[in-house]
């Protein structure tokens, strides 16, 4: 699929062609349309639609609720049909594919693998099914004459008691393509604390966590995702910006004092998962209002904090990573320093060894240089 493209405004430089990182893009809210209602056929699904421009139209609708409960819903649809093999390594393919058409360079691609095992398929057999998938679809960039590299993030659905379980699964598949793990799903009332002993085994196994926090709940779920879950990144994390404490403002200035989970997040450069539409889509935002210029990304940004721009679900919230960058670009006017900038935050936060990560942070250099 070839994503719209977007033109950077005065200087008319084509968005879609930077080179850009994903962090936080879910695999079961990638897939595409046409690909759900085939595979719905091939397992007897009933879709509202089995047209794919409708069926397209049904989930951004249904997502635009400004109720992360209602938002979540849709996933019923996508993860139903993603409970094969074949399933999960076809999407998984397309899924790396349109992320290279969309300019990507390197993604992270996470997914909940608790929540595909309803026709007889096992845990380990997920994670293996994915990995297949995604190295097809790299192999079909470079037959392409392109490069992406990904990686998986495996998922715990915090509402549930298998965190643990997952969590093993991930060390169990570091060395074939996991790289991390997240915990999701409904987030107020399901603390980070329930998970403990997962994140007790992850931090003495040395992999890396990232927590959504601060999407559905405040300071106190990021406050826990930080103490209990250990996490080196927020998913989505927006809600830091309550301990963003407004003072005096002048013409030229306004004047902030940072609570302490602000300044402990901005001081290590946590980075902040931000998904500006998604964060409008599930009422994240709604503190601050209702448009994306009520965002308080750009307050974050221009307070230090490691901003990172990422779409979340790219069906649910009929999006790509330029879009997202375009929007932003609209909405605060920023140029295409500040889009490096936000690529260069992602390039240091991803969790990849050192050298890997300074080999992206020099391909988003070269690339921009270049555009």
């Amino acid at each position: 699929m070839i994503p719209e493209d977007y033109l950077l405004p005065g200087a008319g430089t084509s968005i879609n062609a930077l080179p850009k990182i994903s962090l936080h893009d879910h695999l079961d809210g990638g897939l595409r349309p046409q690909t759900i209602i085939e595979l719905a056929d091939s397992v007897g699904l009933a879709l509202p639609s089995t047209d794919a421009q409708a069926l397209g139209a049904w989930f951004s609708t249904q997502a635009d609720s400004g109720s992360l409960v209602d938002y979540l819903k849709t996933f019923e649809l996508t993860c139903g049909v993603m409970q094969t093999r074949e399933g999960l390594v076809r999407v998984a393919r397309e899924f790396v594919e349109d992320l290279a058409a969309d300019g990507v360079i390197y993604g992270e691609i996470r997914w909940a693998p608790e929540q595909h095992l309803t026709r007889g398929l096992t845990l380990d057999q997920t994670v293996e099914a994915v990995q297949e998938g995604l190295e097809a679809g790299v192999a079909l960039v470079a037959a392409g004459g392109s490069r992406i590299r990904v990686s998986q993030l495996i998922t715990a659905m915090r509402h549930a008691d298998r965190s643990l379980e997952i969590a093993e699964l991930a060390v169990r598949h570091r060395s074939t393509g996991v790289v991390g793990f997240d915990i999701a799903g409904a987030e107020l009332g399901f603390p980070a604390h329930n998970h403990r002993d997962a994140f007790d085994f992850l931090a003495k196994a040395f992999l890396p966590v990232t927590v959504h926090a601060g999407e559905a709940d405040g300071l106190e779920s990021i406050r826990g995702a930080l103490y209990d879950g250990r996490a080196l990144r927020l998913g989505h994390g927006v809600r830091l910006a309550e301990d963003v404490l407004i003072g005096r403002e002048d013409e030229e200035n306004t004047y902030v004092t940072l609570g302490p989970v602000a300044q402990w997040v901005r001081d290590r450069e946590i980075a902040l998962e931000l998904s500006p539409s998604s964060n409008l889509q599930t009422g994240a935002i709604a503190a601050w209002g209702d448009d994306l210029l009520d965002h308080p990304f750009d307050l974050l940004y221009q307070l230090g904090f490691r901003v990172t721009v990422n779409t979340d679900n790219r069906l649910m919230s009929n999006t790509t990573l330029t879009k997202e960058l375009a929007l932003l670009s609209d909405a605060f006017g920023y140029d295409i320093d500040d889009l490096e900038v936000f690529q260069l935050n992602a390039a240091q936060s991803a969790f990849l060894p050192l050298d890997d990560r300074e080999e992206l942070a020099d391909a988003i250099v070269a690339g921009f240089e270049s555009a």
